[in-house]
């Protein structure tokens, strides 16, 4: 465990001072604040590509939903956990650079505690999102299961499979590319795979426990523990959250397209 855990306090943030360093000297006319962006943006999307890969290896070799393990969950699970600590840091830098951009980042006091409470302020749900799987969903994962349910943890490491598309949304507005095909392309795919991957998820998950125990899906809450069950809905909700706000984020796009006067 504790060989993952320093592989990955040493990957991610090398990744983001390596990000860093490139897009600065490729995009020179990029502010501090956009450079952070992209380069938080950047090492999520690895994070991401690395946990659904990890994820699909444990969920097509698990046949068992409660009893089959895998070397992956565990493994991964203490690889990533530097991962959430250091994108709330990574965060809080792009918050922070944004303000600076600004010119707020005096009114706020440069890094203080008024800085570090306006930037909880504007990403409460991801900073708490971050924490929750950092000193809740880890603890649990490595050492409360009793070597249960590797199957499930495999299905919440493939809920990253969005993160890719979310993050190339933003990178492609900085870039300037917000009013391109790849963009709307892209945009259709992060509503697809959010869905899917972050919503759909949970019931497919019932689905397999009740497939399995020969139980129909809509039977499937009543046979598992009451803790089971608040903490799919405790994780579900903030999903559903941020799919409305895509939702509505592409509504606003689409308005825009639609406004847009024609060009014979």
């Amino acid at each position: 465990m504790l060989p993952a855990v320093l592989c990955g306090a040493l990957l991610f943030p090398g990744l983001f001072h390596g990000f860093r360093r490139l897009l600065r000297s490729t995009f020179t006319h990029w502010s501090d604040a956009d450079v952070v962006c992209v380069s938080e943006r950047l090492v999520s999307s690895v994070h991401a590509c690395l946990a659904t890969a990890a994820g699909v290896a444990v969920v097509t070799s698990c046949k068992d939903v409660m009893t089959d393990s895998h070397w992956l969950v565990n493994g991964f699970a203490s690889f990533g956990a530097p991962y959430m600590a250091h994108d709330i840091y990574a965060m809080y830098l792009s918050h922070y650079y944004t303000q600076k951009v600004k010119g707020h980042s005096g009114a706020l006091g440069g890094h203080s505690l008024r800085m570090a409470r306006a930037f909880f302020a504007k990403d409460r749900m991801l900073v708490i999102h971050h924490l929750v799987l950092l000193l809740l969903f880890l603890p649990v994962t490595l050492f409360y299961r009793r070597g249960l349910g590797d199957f499930f943890i495999g299905c919440f490491f493939i809920a990253e499979f969005s993160t890719p598309f979310v993050s190339m949304g933003k990178i492609l507005i900085q870039l300037g590319l917000d009013d391109t095909r790849l963009h709307r392309v892209n945009g259709v795919a992060a509503l697809l795979s959010f869905f899917v991957c972050r919503i759909l998820v949970f019931p497919f998950m019932y689905w397999c426990y009740g497939r399995q125990f020969g139980i129909p899906l809509h039977k499937v809450p009543f046979h598992l523990p009451p803790h089971c069950n608040v903490g799919n809905l405790a994780v579900l909700a903030p999903q559903v959250y941020w799919l409305l706000l895509l939702l509505k984020k592409a509504y606003r796009l689409y308005r825009r397209g639609r406004g847009r006067p024609k060009t014979s």
